[in-house]
């Protein structure tokens, strides 16, 4: 089973490595990998041309944020509903069930996703939990809402926001978002396995980082002072934000919505 609605991957630098691509064709998800004018010819020769979209712009030194942009409108043009924006360093996918983490071996997990997002009205940014960030030691829901979203977003087209920010991207349309009064939902069920940041050539690591986390921390709390500040953690400056102000965000459910009262596995099975 795949997902519905389109799937991208935003990347730069990173042909020889290509881990959200190599990933998502094992799984067998249709997807495109949008990449700037320069590197086409290296991306082209080590992925399906078909799959390969080539950006109007390159090397603005603004991150990623403009691909971005011209991937939403991209996905809207096409009329689509939503649509799927990954990292390129995302090396695999996995199903947290009793406190197991499995490797997913189809693109179920995005399907499920998809459909659990739609039964509302008011979701317009959901999205993958890391790896990284749950443990098999700690008691972990399969849904936190009203929280960040990372490196693998499911974004309704029609919300009235577009990225906008240099660093902390995802951070910050979040928080967007959580202000206007809407929810998000991070799947802790299902998990994205990403390469910590900085940590692979390409990217924001040689574009962005060259300096270090210090400045990307205090733009965001230039953006958003009433929940960010920035906080020195595992030797290096990061941001840390409250989300508790949004925590009495509540769901709506879509009028006529049916929920089966039965558990539906979509076909998945643990081995």
């Amino acid at each position: 089973m795949n997902p519905e609605y389109p799937v991208y991957i935003v990347s730069k630098g990173r042909w020889k490595n290509r881990l959200t691509s190599k990933e998502l064709e094992s799984l067998g998800v249709p997807y495109h990998i949008v990449v700037e004018p320069q590197e086409y010819d290296q991306y082209a020769a080590v992925i399906d041309p078909a799959k390969v979209l080539v950006l109007p712009f390159s090397n603005l030194g603004e991150g990623s944020t403009p691909a971005r942009n011209w991937i939403w409108n991209h996905a809207t043009s096409k009329g689509a509903k939503r649509h799927w924006i990954m990292d390129d360093n995302i090396e695999n996918f996995h199903r947290m069930n009793r406190n197991e983490k499995p490797r997913v071996t189809s693109g179920t997990i995005f399907k499920i996703a998809e459909e659990f997002v739609d039964r509302y009205e008011n979701v317009p940014l959901a999205g993958f939990n890391y790896y990284s960030f749950c443990k098999t030691t700690d008691a972990v829901p399969p849904l936190v809402f009203n929280t960040r979203v990372y490196s693998c977003l499911l974004i309704q087209n029609d919300m009235p926001f577009r990225w906008r920010l240099k660093y902390n991207e995802d951070v910050d349309l979040s928080l967007r978002v959580l202000k206007a009064g809407y929810c998000t939902v991070q799947f802790n069920a299902f998990l994205a396995g990403k390469v910590t940041t900085q940590r692979m050539k390409g990217g924001n690591t040689d574009e962005l980082y060259a300096g270090g986390t210090l400045l990307k921390s205090q733009q965001l709390v230039a953006y958003h002072p009433d929940v960010a500040s920035v906080v020195w953690r595992f030797n290096r400056w990061h941001h840390h934000v409250d989300y508790r102000p949004f925590k009495e965000n509540k769901l709506i459910r879509r009028q006529g919505l049916v929920i089966p009262d039965r558990v539906n596995n979509y076909g998945m099975v643990l081995t």
